[in-house]
């Protein structure tokens, strides 16, 4: 078993509330969309993403 890297796939600013989730086909975070309309949040804000040290970045892999 050799650990894996894996990296997050969605994130929500803490401030105003923005949500953008990880397009893996243009390699680049996109507005998360809830009832058809996108999570844009506050445009001005400085984005303060919810990276709180939960989100382990290292998993073992079964092998």
């Amino acid at each position: 078993m050799s650990p894996q890297v894996r990296t997050p796939t969605a994130r929500v600013c803490e401030r105003c509330g923005r949500a953008e989730q990880w397009d893996s086909d243009l390699e680049a975070w996109q507005l998360a969309r809830e009832d058809g309309e996108k999570q844009v949040g506050n445009p001005h804000c400085l984005h303060e993403w919810d990276i709180n040290g939960t989100f382990n970045p290292v998993a073992e892999s079964d092998g």
